[in-house]
C-alpha cells in the first residue's frame, strides 16, 4: 500500500515536472518568435544605391488632404507627357483611390499597384495607357487591400521595371500626411511638388512634410544630392489676398522658404475637368489649365512670367483707368 501511494506521487511529481517543462518550452519558443518579429520590425529593407538610368521620380505631397494633390499630380503628368516624356503617374492612396477617377479610366482598371507588388499581376499588365495623350500611362491603387501591403522593396521592383521600360518620369500622388502611403512615395523622391492652399493650417503642415523629405528620403540615406522641393499654391483668389482673408505668394514663400513652381487659381473648370475625367491642364481656356501649363515648363527647367497672382480688372476698371 505505501509502496504504490509513493508511486502515484512520483507519477504526479513527473507529471507536474512535464508540465512545467512544456510551459518552459513554449515560453522559449514564444521568446524566439517574439525577438524574430522585432528584428523583422527594426530590419531595414535592402534597398538599392544604384541611381535609376532614365527614371526620374517626382512626388506630389502635402501636409493637409484637400488641397488639390490628385488633380495636381494629374494635370502634372499630363503636361509632362504632352512635351514627349514617356510618364507614368501612380496613385499611392491605397483604399482610397481616386486618380483613376480624374484621368478617365476608372472602368479600365484590372489590377492595380498592389498586384503588381505582390506578383499577382505583370506591370504591363496593370498600367492603363491614357486616353488623352500618347505616353502617358496611369497605374492606380487597390481599393480592396490595406496600406500596409505597400513595402518599399515592392515599390522599389516598380520603380526599377519602369525604368527598364524607359519611362523618363513617373509622377506620384501621395496620400496627405505622413502615413504608410505617403512616406513610401515620399521615401524615392527625386523630387517633390509640395502642394498648399494659401492658408496658415495648410502651410503648416506642409513645413512638416518638407522636414520628412530631407530626413527619410533615400537620397538622405544614401547621402545623395537632397531631394530639390517645389512650391505649388494651389486655389488661389487674388482678391482674398487683397482683403487679408488669404495668404500672399510671398507670405507663403517666406514660411516655408522653397522655390516657387506655380499658382494656380480658384476655379469652377478644376470640379467640371475632375467630373469628366479630363485632366484640368487639357483646358487650354482655363486660367488653372493654363496655370499648370507654366508649372510643367517650369519644373522642366524652362523661365515662363508668373501669371494669375494679381487681381483681374472688371471692363469699367479698364474703361475709367484709360
Amino acid at each position: 500500500m505505501a509502496d504504490q501511494i509513493v508511486k502515484k506521487e512520483d507519477d504526479a511529481e513527473k507529471k507536474v515536472e512535464e508540465v512545467l517543462a512544456a510551459n518552459d518550452s513554449e515560453k522559449e519558443e514564444a521568446k524566439v518568435e517574439e525577438t524574430k518579429a522585432e528584428e523583422k520590425k527594426e530590419a531595414k529593407p535592402a534597398i538599392s544605391k544604384e541611381p535609376f538610368k532614365n527614371l526620374h521620380v517626382i512626388v506630389v505631397t502635402s501636409g493637409k488632404g484637400g488641397v488639390g494633390k490628385t488633380t495636381s499630380s494629374a494635370a502634372i503628368a499630363t503636361g509632362l507627357a504632352q512635351k514627349g516624356h514617356k510618364t507614368a503617374v501612380l496613385d499611392f492612396d491605397v483604399g482610397l483611390r481616386n486618380l483613376d477617377l480624374i484621368m478617365g479610366c476608372e472602368r479600365r482598371v484590372v489590377y492595380d499597384f498592389i498586384n503588381v507588388i505582390q506578383d499577382e499581376a505583370k506591370l504591363n499588365q496593370a498600367l492603363i495607357k491614357d486616353r488623352h495623350v500618347e505616353n502617358l500611362f496611369v497605374l492606380p491603387a487597390s481599393q480592396t487591400k490595406d496600406k500596409d501591403a505597400l513595402t518599399l522593396e515592392g515599390v522599389e521592383k516598380v520603380f526599377r521595371e519602369l525604368d527598364s521600360m524607359n519611362f523618363e518620369y513617373v509622377v506620384c500622388d501621395s496620400p496627405a500626411g505622413i502615413e504608410t502611403g505617403a512616406l513610401m512615395a515620399l521615401y524615392f523622391a527625386d523630387e517633390a511638388i509640395v502642394t498648399t492652399n494659401p492658408e496658415v493650417s495648410s502651410v503648416r503642415d506642409s513645413d512638416r512634410i518638407i522636414g520628412i523629405l530631407n530626413a527619410k528620403s533615400r537620397r538622405s540615406e544614401l547621402e545623395m544630392e537632397p531631394v530639390a522641393a517645389k512650391l505649388l499654391l494651389t486655389r488661389y483668389v487674388p482678391s482674398r489676398v487683397k482683403r487679408s482673408e488669404m495668404l500672399s505668394v510671398e507670405d507663403v514663400q517666406e514660411l516655408l522658404t522653397i522655390p516657387l513652381l506655380g499658382v494656380i487659381p480658384e476655379s469652377e473648370d478644376v470640379l467640371k475637368a475632375s467630373n469628366s475625367g479630363n485632366p484640368i491642364i487639357l483646358n487650354e481656356a482655363s486660367d488653372a489649365g493654363k496655370a499648370y501649363g507654366d508649372a510643367v515648363e517650369r519644373l522642366l527647367g524652362n523661365e515662363v512670367p508668373l501669371r494669375f497672382v494679381t487681381e483681374k480688372k472688371g471692363i469699367f476698371a479698364k474703361i475709367f483707368k484709360k
